[in-house]
């Protein structure tokens, strides 16, 4: 059964566009790996392409399970998707999510096109919330935590005397 994904979930989605994602190798064992096309599909699905993703699309083959995991690193917060994911490599459906993608060449400033091999179509199954344990005592609210992690990354963008 499906889960409906809530405007939250989309924006954050959708803001974000990294993921990391989690297979399931043929030992057992988790693979885990970043995506940086995550976007959301329809308001049951998440997709991501395969550009350099030989041990993901693998592992789907065998198994469908999937996790995604996508969280805004300056407030901490985000969510687990659990489904099962579906490897897309030709077809009208192929063509649908490329022509999808095309609007999208924006996020890495060059045509990746040419370096997709295919798709990953996950259907979302649960969806849980992320949430870092600095907001557990009610004393930080996702503001200062905000600007605490701006800070963080402003000063590691700084240039470093060698």
């Amino acid at each position: 059964m499906a889960t409906r994904l809530t405007a939250d979930m989309k924006r954050v989605v959708t803001e974000q566009r990294l993921a990391f994602v989690a297979t399931v190798c043929p030992d057992g064992t988790p693979n885990l790996s970043p995506k940086g096309t995550i976007a959301v599909w329809d308001d049951e699905h998440l997709v991501f392409a395969d550009l350099r993703s030989p041990g993901t699309m693998a592992n789907l083959k065998k198994n469908p399970a999937v996790e995604i995991n996508v969280v805004d690193p300056f407030v901490r917060k985000g969510y687990r998707f659990k489904g099962k994911g579906q490897a897309i490599v030709d077809g009208t459906l192929f063509e649908e999510i490329a022509r999808f993608y095309r609007s999208r060449w924006v996020d890495t400033g060059k045509n990746m096109e040419p370096r997709i091999r295919g798709f990953v179509l996950v259907k979302v199954e649960t969806a849980l919330p992320l949430i870092s344990p600095a907001y557990d005592d009610g004393a930080s609210d996702e503001l200062s935590i905000r600007k605490q992690w701006a800070s963080y990354f402003a000063g590691l963008n700084k240039p470093r005397a060698e």
